[in-house]
């Protein structure tokens, strides 16, 4: 912009010089005078050039400042609609094992991982959870055991089954003493539904999910429960006329 106003002025200057010269036209002009209205003239022309060149210039910078804006205004649409999209459910991110690593690392590596897993099994502390269902596996879901459950409603049954757990192992945690009546009962229940096969399990039946949420467990959650298997989120352990489901 700075490079374009110098033209103008040089040009105006040179258009004032051009005006006093021919205003000194009425009377017979010097050999001199002549030859410099002639240099100014032509002066005046290459700066008129130069300054056109230079509009086109701006005039194609300005062109793609709108290609830019244009750009920039797709890509802000796009950020506004993932920013009102986001899934109510991500799936978690895996550590993946670079193939080119020795095969003593990933060995130690899936030996610290098992650790990891027998440490959060013994850690009374710890309560398992299912981990939310991704995408890719809801769709490899068949469809006659998906039926008309949706993504969403498969993964709130997925919170309704860890809100149980969790309730259900914060009062297996506590010292009896320390628990009022209802939860007493509740306590000698879980332990009386124990077995060998749920030693070191995290598991619940129908009841804790009926005593800890407002889920209603008919054919239809059954019908859950069943994906859940598919997706090796749970299995079931039968016995003594209660059925079992057990976290994986």
């Amino acid at each position: 912009m700075a490079e374009l106003e110098d033209l103008s002025k040089s040009i105006h200057d040179r258009l004032a010089s051009v005006h006093r010269l021919l205003d000194l036209s009425v009377v017979d002009l010097p050999q001199n005078k002549m030859k410099k209205l002639g240099q100014e003239l032509f002066a005046i022309e290459g700066l008129v050039e130069e300054s056109e060149k230079h509009v086109s210039r701006q005039r194609d910078q300005l062109q793609h400042l709108k290609t830019l804006e244009q750009s920039s205004q797709k890509y802000l649409a796009d950020l506004r609609h993932l920013r009102d999209n986001i899934p109510e459910h991500l799936p978690k991110k895996n550590i993946q094992v670079n193939a080119s690593e020795p095969a003593k690392a990933l060995a130690n590596a899936e030996e610290n991982q098992q650790g990891q897993k027998k440490l959060r099994k013994v850690c009374k502390g710890h309560i398992k959870e299912i981990e939310i269902i991704t995408i890719p596996e809801y769709e490899n879901i068949p469809q006659y055991m998906k039926g008309r459950v949706s993504y969403d409603q498969l993964n709130a049954a997925v919170l309704c089954i860890n809100a149980s757990v969790s309730t259900k192992y914060k009062i297996l945690h506590q010292p009896v003493k320390a628990l009022n009546n209802h939860s007493r009962k509740l306590h000698q229940r879980f332990k009386e539904q124990e077995t060998k096969d749920t030693k070191g399990q995290f598991f619940v039946v129908e009841g804790d999910i009926r005593e800890f949420t407002e889920t209603k467990v008919d054919k239809r959650f059954q019908g859950i429960l069943n994906m859940l298997r598919h997706c090796q989120r749970l299995k079931e352990l039968r016995g003594g006329g209660i059925t079992r489901y057990v976290l994986l």
